[in-house]
């Protein structure tokens, strides 16, 4: 019977060109050896199965060859290349510094560093996990990495860089090799499968490439374990199954469910998922990136950022076309509080059920549609219609300190940009406290333009606060604070302490329809400003508590150093 070789073996890359997913690294080190300007030690770091320990081996069986390529790449004819292929190589030395990480073994390694190369340039030296080296060892590794002879190369692999000395990364070339993407893993098993003999489905392969997080290793083992399982047909439902993965035909069904307000089947959908025996916050961390994908769907130009078959990305652009931007939104942020808080709840069905039943609540709220006075809301997207006003705002919480309503022919004209909408929460909307039922006459208005100074204007605002403080307590509570100022071109300053007050543009208009009245002008323009309210310092420890009762009573110092406390606490 033959011996079976794991994939991870038998497909070892052994060429800088074979190496997947590195291209950036592979090409500098190709570089260095063409140029001749290769350093003294190199660090190679990143996450497990990218190909740190490979590219080490690959660099130094190229440096000793005889008769390298154009390319820079080994012969594999020469007596090195050959030795080493044999595994019997002199020049080439690899230490696990996991199972030799004391003095003794730097020691050993220091002495063989003496002794000059028999075949070839360099005695190459490739120390993996280095960051596993004890202390003492680091130190008595230090002189020989700083100064080694001319024909030594070290070359040190790990994946926790943030345990090693800064005194060696400093004596390192350094190379942070990045996780391989899913498109790359995907690519590499077709063509091992095409090798082999086997048929996969492209759908099952990107499946093992997002389950190995990035390290070609793991998918290689992945696929190794699928091809027992499942013989040379590996398939999508062959894959899932055995990986425990969810499929993602659930998340589908869920937007679907979503979509159409039918709780009821959503919450039927989300218990078949927990009676498969998935793990509900597995189950919202996935619909999160199903809604991520959705919402990348929507643009052409972003569709690539998916992780997916090129199948499966037409299929959420499909399914993104039915989904508005603002519901997506809302809904991302809903199932990344939900998985935020998925710990913390006692009851984590009734978490998760709550979540997706926002969800449907936020699909309701942005088809809202009152077109009765010229109000329509479609997706979130607030539009204000009724003459020559408009305004538009967007689902986010807006606020400016300032806001200046126009006055034309005494009534007021909303300005773009100036006056400020507030969504409340998801699903409500806020755009008067008290809407003016007839807010443009159709009959020719009066321009009355008598002239009047500030004592005049002052005398007709302290008469409207004087009459109305029973019959609006709290909007004449927020202008009768501050006395209102006239500048130029018949603009009336007031401070407002309340972003409320500037809101609430019924009562405004009565403001203004008073003063008009009794100033016998209605050509002003009404220009409030909202107040900053300074923070008050609240003390929290000990010490500040302490500090503040010593500002006020210079006797507890006194106190202190008689008692001889302390409250540094």
């Amino acid at each position: 019977m033959e011996n079976f070789i794991v994939s991870a073996r038998k497909y070892r890359p052994a060429t800088f060109e074979s190496v997947v997913g590195q291209h950036a690294i592979t090409s500098t080190l190709q570089n260095a050896i063409r140029n001749n300007t290769l350093a003294q030690a190199f660090l190679f770091c990143g996450p497990r199965g990218v190909g740190k320990t490979t590219c080490a081996r690959i660099m130094a069986k190229t440096i000793n060859c005889l008769h390298p390529t154009e390319n820079m790449e080994a012969c594999n004819e020469c007596e090195s290349c050959v030795s080493f292929n044999n595994n019997a190589s002199f020049n080439i030395f690899e230490l696990d510094a996991a199972s030799n990480s004391g003095v003794d073994d730097i020691r050993a390694l220091i002495d063989q560093v003496r002794i000059p190369p028999q075949i070839g340039k360099y005695k190459v030296y490739i120390i993996d996990e280095v960051h596993m080296l004890s202390g003492a060892a680091f130190n008595a590794f230090l002189k020989t990495l700083e100064e080694p002879p001319a024909y030594a190369k070290f070359i040190l692999a790990t994946t926790e860089k943030h345990k090693i000395l800064p005194t060696i990364l400093s004596r390192c070339q350094i190379f942070d090799f990045k996780r391989i993407t899913v498109e790359d893993i995907t690519k590499h098993l077709q063509n091992i499968a095409a090798k082999e003999g086997v048929t996969a489905e492209e759908e099952a392969l990107n499946i093992i490439a997002q389950k190995a997080d990035g390290a070609l290793r793991d998918a290689l083992s992945i696929f190794d374990q699928m091809v027992s399982f499942s013989g040379n047909n590996i398939t999508y439902k062959d894959v899932i199954n055995n990986l425990n993965v969810l499929d993602y035909e659930y998340y589908f069904g869920m937007v679907e469910n979503i979509l159409a307000g039918d709780i009821n089947s959503m919450l039927l959908l989300l218990n078949e998922v927990i009676n498969k025996g998935f793990d509900p916050q597995n189950f919202i961390q996935g619909m999160a990136s199903h809604l991520r994908n959705l919402l990348l769907g929507k643009d052409r130009r972003v569709v690539g950022l998916m992780e997916v078959s090129a199948q499966l990305k037409e299929r959420y652009a499909k399914q993104a076309e039915r989904c508005s931007t603002d519901f997506l939104l809302k809904a991302l942020d809903l199932a990344n509080e939900c998985d935020i808080n998925f710990r913390n709840a006692n009851n984590k069905r009734l978490h998760l059920e709550v979540a997706l039943m926002k969800m449907v609540g936020s699909v309701e709220s942005g088809e809202l549609r009152v077109e009765s006075g010229g109000l329509r809301v479609e997706s979130g997207e607030l539009r204000v219609e009724s003459g020559d006003k408009r305004v538009e705002s967007g689902d986010k919480r807006v606020e400016r300190r300032e806001v200046k309503p126009v006055v034309n022919q005494g009534k007021p004209v909303v300005n773009q940009g100036n006056v400020v909408q507030r969504m409340r929460r998801a699903g409500t909307i806020s755009i008067l406290d008290e809407e003016p039922k007839n807010t443009v006459s159709e009959t020719p208005v009066e321009v009355k333009n008598n002239p009047f100074t500030q004592e005049m204007l002052t005398a007709a605002w302290t008469k409207f606060v004087e009459a109305n403080k029973n019959v609006l307590p709290s909007f004449v509570a927020g202008i009768g604070k501050y006395q209102p100022t006239l500048s130029d071109n018949n603009e009336i300053h007031y401070d407002v302490d309340n972003m409320l007050v500037v809101n609430n543009m019924a009562n405004i208009t009565k403001l203004r329809d008073h003063l008009s009245e009794h100033l016998g002008n209605n050509q002003f323009t009404l220009v409030p400003h909202v107040m900053e309210k300074p923070k008050d310092d609240v003390a929290y420890t000990d010490r500040s508590r302490f500090e503040i009762m010593a500002q006020m009573n210079p006797n507890v110092l006194t106190l202190k150093k008689g008692l001889g406390l302390n409250v540094d606490i």
